[in-house]
């Protein structure tokens, strides 16, 4: 109820006569003093209220408090709370002033009660097109170079117990129940009792493998511009299947919020509670702030990353998609199909939702092949694998958002030799500014 009465509060306020003469005031000072496109390191913010996300004031404001410019930033009731004048924030980043637009969106209702992850301004290195290839080299730190190992877990998850995917769906062409494995690795740099960031990887085991060694490699670095953080590698196997009435589309090329929500209500308690984990790490835990949470995917499974943090930033920011399922793929007979007829087609094409909606809170790596599916696939068929990354890319760039997108020279779908290439450098740079 405390939290309810906050965000009332916080709505009366923003109707009334005096807000908006403060506000008004407020916004003209930002103008004469907030010109500086660098912001300062931002420190914890305080906790905020459960709930939707209520407009917060001025700049990149964080749903934690956060900085605008090294002034405090007002406190969002829930999770990305929206600036106004400005974009949705992120938990604890440093805020920059933008005063292009007179009002954001409200963000998306999050879990509150966090304090911020004192993110630092990650910059723009790195940001914008790669080109790589035409010949490649498994990149070094994706190689064993004798640096202290983890500890690997596995087990399996039944959808007879899961309220989101039992695997009875009626889209499903052959309904049925199944087992998905999870792998869990928990780099030797963890301490146990630390909330630790994790990273999801969709089509699990997936890309485990390379991400263990970069975790051996790159937590222990001594660079602060190659180091990674100690983040817990937890690889979700699909449901099975592929393409419109499977269960593997069903989960990874719907767009919708569910898949996050599997994961974050299902898949991550299921991880905290796993007896083998506990027994190795009897206070092992994970963050709740979603700056520490990320996903990586290849094909629909990129989709995926990039849908869990479209429609739940609360939940998840950091997102890496190699040869990205941007395209018509969504199940016709699903739901969300009324609302996204042309399934991820919509991110970049037709509705435009990343030109049409306000800013969110999100790091992006994106990669699409000189051979990728559909290379030289009409439009109108909107299954062209290089054109849609090609406008989610530019659509990201319009929009002001950190992006990085890798362009593969002579190679084709969810290339094996661009991931050994490119992944630790798009995992260094997804992870910038975490702390």
């Amino acid at each position: 109820m405390r939290g309810m009465n906050a965000v009332q509060t916080g709505r009366e306020k923003l109707s009334s006569p005096g807000f908006k003469v403060e506000l008004k005031f407020a916004l003209l000072l930002c103008l004469a003093s907030c010109s500086s496109t660098e912001s300062p390191p931002a420190s914890a913010g305080a906790a905020s209220s459960a709930g939707s996300g209520a407009a917060a004031f001025a700049g990149n404001t964080s749903s934690t408090g956060g900085t605008v410019n090294g002034q405090a930033g007002a406190t969002a009731s829930g999770g990305s709370g929206a600036g106004l004048g400005g974009t949705s924030g992120s938990s604890g980043n440093a805020g920059t002033a933008n005063v292009g637009g007179m009002f954001a969106t409200a963000g998306q209702g999050g879990g509150g009660g966090q304090s911020g992850s004192a993110a630092t301004d990650p910059g723009s290195t790195g940001d914008g097109k790669v080109v790589v290839g035409p010949t490649y080299t498994k990149q070094s730190d994706l190689m064993p170079k004798g640096a202290p190992a983890g500890k690997s877990f596995s087990f399996t998850m039944s959808s007879t117990d899961s309220q989101i995917y039992t695997g009875l769906d009626t889209t499903l062409n052959t309904p049925s129940a199944f087992t998905r494995r999870v792998d869990v690795y928990v780099p030797a740099k963890y301490q146990d009792g630390q909330a630790a960031p994790f990273l999801i990887i969709n089509d699990g085991p997936g890309a485990l493998g390379n991400v263990m060694l970069a975790l051996d490699n790159l937590t222990p670095s001594s660079d602060p511009l190659r180091r990674l953080p100690a983040f817990v590698a937890i690889a979700v196997a699909n449901g099975g299947g592929d393409s419109m009435g499977s269960e593997r589309g069903l989960e990874y090329d719907t767009m919708s919020d569910r898949f996050a929500r599997f994961i974050d209500s299902e898949v991550v308690p299921a991880v905290l509670k796993n007896a083998q984990i506990r027994a190795a790490y009897p206070q092992f835990a994970l963050t709740k702030d979603a700056e520490g949470r990320a996903a990586l995917g290849c094909s629909s499974g990129g989709a995926a990353a990039l849908t869990m943090g479209w429609f739940r930033p609360d939940l998840f920011r950091r997102l890496i998609t190699y040869s990205g399922t941007f395209v018509d793929q969504q199940d016709t007979d699903a739901p969300e199909e009324k609302m996204y007829p042309l399934g991820a087609w919509e991110y970049h094409s037709s509705m435009a939702l990343i030109a049409n909606t306000a800013v969110k809170p999100l790091r992006i790596v994106l990669n699409a092949n000189e051979m990728d599916n559909g290379a030289t696939a009409p439009e109108s068929g909107h299954h062209n694998w290089v054109m849609a990354n090609e406008r989610t890319a530019a659509a990201l760039a319009a929009k002001g958002y950190h992006y990085r997108y890798i362009v593969g020279e002579n190679a084709g779908h969810c290339d094996g030799k661009v991931q050994d290439a490119t992944l630790a450098d798009s995992l260094v740079w997804v992870w910038r500014g975490y702390q």
